[in-house]
């Protein structure tokens, strides 16, 4: 057997298709995105980005009613996305097999949420996985899909960032050959969800768990390890590794199988051990449920709710030290705030916004870091696609006081992800909002995956291009004006007339993000600037551009300057911004 250092979204992708599974739809999203780039990657398989998560959980569904082994990908926030299908489809089954991933952001390193998706498996009466390494990780996703078949249900696989990102050694195994069953069976009394048949169908969900709990007594990932017979701890994941690291002497159930749960085994461990702690990141979800068994234990009374875990945390919350600050070490790294990219298009654009005084809704995406100072560009942020619905709700709020003062701003690929429909919704209710379409021409923020608008797939075939001002003009909105952003005058005026025009308008700021190698931009010279011509006004630090710093000390006579901009030639890329807002020439 081959042995390979691999991620756990890595080894998810090779369990996949060691599983037999050759069908997979996704949309892009830290810490998923990998799982789906990788699998791409695999000889035979057919992978697809789709639009948004509803719509690859729907593809997935039909793969799999023709028999298909199925995968649909996604990180936490996307379940909300996919949830009308997914709660529907637990009460149909499949045909083939179908495993939905959910990777979860304990801390939420790249998301603007912490929620537990494990609720989702209770929620929607699916069973759910969740590995505590990457080897696991890849073994677990097979298992998905048998017991999918089996039990004739969707399984939720679940990880976390930690499991997603982290590396260690992997032992492969030979692929089986496709597992698909290829076959268009009609059965409308399982399939049309009309009342009559959900009816009937709610039924079989509850025959289906029973069968589950059953299963999750003797699934063999459900394991127990009884050591000290004084102190036990129930747990599942990576807080596992955690748990084991500083109290290897413990006893463990450790659970592959976080629901349904195996109550007689949960029983039987609590008969071996005096003490029970349960270690589970966020919400109380084990302990809830155990303690509803009458079982006796610690948890969130001792444990945070909120961020990752570490060995420090566990080893603190169990000895009693309610200090569970995470690091050893007492000198604070140096601050890094995030900032967008050094050329990036954004952010002329959202210089030329904060001139306007404009309220601005934002948006999932590398825009949203415009929020920051010194560029302020954003007052709110919510969920992908919301800054449509949100401006048009706060302009019919604000009605005549409202008038030219409310902007949503969007990508491209959030943009088709869920800003087609509100914006649908604003022409069609006589909006008075102006939306800006920030066209970069990829799915910039999590790693430049393709869309609908790209050209191009995930296995990277051409495509059809969508015309972002063809489909705009298609929802009837009547004033488009397409622009470069890196042009501040030009972005200002389209705004100052699009924020006068008395409806709803669009502006599709169009340039490619400076990482996109198939946009092939050509490098422009380094900027640098005259420290003769230079007066130290600092405009030009307003952009927050990363090359761009300040001089403190730097004097000459007959000027009142305390000190000079300086540009970093090794990191400027010559977009120009900062030649543009200067008043002195004094960069070239």
């Amino acid at each position: 057997m081959k042995k390979l250092l691999m991620s756990g979204n890595e080894a998810i992708a090779r369990g996949v298709y060691e599983a037999g599974v050759r069908f997979a739809s996704a949309y892009p999203g830290t810490p998923s995105t990998e799982i789906m780039e990788e699998y791409a990657k695999y000889d035979g398989v057919y992978a697809e980005w789709a639009p948004n998560e509803k719509v690859a959980v729907e593809v997935a569904i039909g793969a799999a009613l023709g028999g298909a082994r199925a995968l649909a990908v996604m990180k936490h926030v996307g379940v909300n996305v996919a949830a009308d299908p997914i709660f529907t489809v637990s009460y149909t089954g499949i045909e083939g097999a179908l495993v939905i991933i959910s990777a979860d952001d304990p801390s939420m390193h790249s998301s603007q949420n912490e929620q537990d998706n494990r609720n989702y498996a209770k929620f929607a009466k699916i069973p759910m996985l969740e590995p505590a390494d990457p080897q696991e990780a890849k073994e677990y996703v097979k298992l998905a899909f048998e017991i999918s078949e089996q039990f004739d249900t969707p399984v939720f696989f679940r990880s976390t960032t930690r499991v997603s990102h982290s590396k260690s050694v992997v032992m492969l195994s030979d692929p089986l050959a496709p597992r698909d069953k290829n076959t268009l069976t009609r059965n409308a009394g399982k399939y049309v969800m009309v009342p009559v048949n959900a009816r009937v169908r709610r039924v079989e969900v509850e025959k289906r768990q029973q069968a589950l709990k059953e299963f999750a007594e003797t699934f063999p990932e459900n394991k127990m390890e009884i050591n000290n017979p004084e102190v036990g701890i129930i747990t599942a994941g990576m807080p596992y590794n955690y748990a084991r690291d500083v109290f290897p002497e413990f006893s463990y159930l450790k659970l592959g199988m976080v629901y349904p749960l195996p109550e007689k085994l949960i029983r039987e461990f609590a008969s071996k051990v005096k003490k029970i702690y349960v270690v589970e990141e966020l919400d109380p979800y084990l302990e809830e449920q155990i303690k509803a068994m009458g079982i006796v234990v610690t948890g969130k009374d001792i444990f945070p709710y909120t961020n990752e875990f570490d060995p420090g945390i566990i080893k603190n919350a169990i000895n009693g030290n309610m200090d569970t600050s995470l690091s050893p070490y007492t000198d604070p790294l140096a601050p890094r705030p995030p900032n967008l990219c050094p050329g990036c298009p954004h952010r002329g654009l959202f210089y030329a916004l904060k001139k306007s005084k404009a309220y601005v809704h934002g948006d999932i995406g590398c825009y949203t870091l415009s929020y920051l100072k010194p560029l302020e560009g954003l007052h709110s942020c919510i969920c992908m696609g919301a800054s449509i619905g949100m401006a048009h709700g706060m302009s019919k709020a604000l009605g005549e006081k409202g008038k030219g003062k409310v902007v949503g701003v969007i990508g491209d690929s959030t943009f088709l992800h869920s800003g087609i429909t509100p914006l649908l919704n604003m022409v069609y209710n006589n909006s008075d909002a102006l939306i800006i379409i920030l066209d970069n021409s990829t799915t910039a923020m999590t790693g430049m995956q393709e869309h609908p608008a790209t050209g191009y797939t995930l296995l990277g075939k051409e495509s059809k291009i969508v015309d972002l001002k063809v489909l705009v003009s298609a929802l009837g909105v009547e004033n488009i004006n397409v622009i470069d952003p890196n042009n501040i005058h030009e972005a200002r005026v389209a705004i100052k007339e699009a924020l006068a025009f008395g409806g709803p308008s669009v502006i599709i700021a169009q340039k490619p993000c400076v990482l996109f190698k198939r946009a092939n931009i050509k490098p422009q010279p380094s900027l640098r600037v005259d420290p003769d011509k230079c007066e130290g006004c600092k405009a030009c630090l307003d952009l927050n551009c990363p090359p761009i710093s300040w001089k403190k000390g730097i004097t000459k006579e007959g000027s009142k300057r305390k000190g000079i901009s300086f540009i970093d030639e090794t990191i400027c890329n010559g977009c120009g911004l900062c030649a543009q807002v200067c008043k002195f020439g004094a960069i070239g």
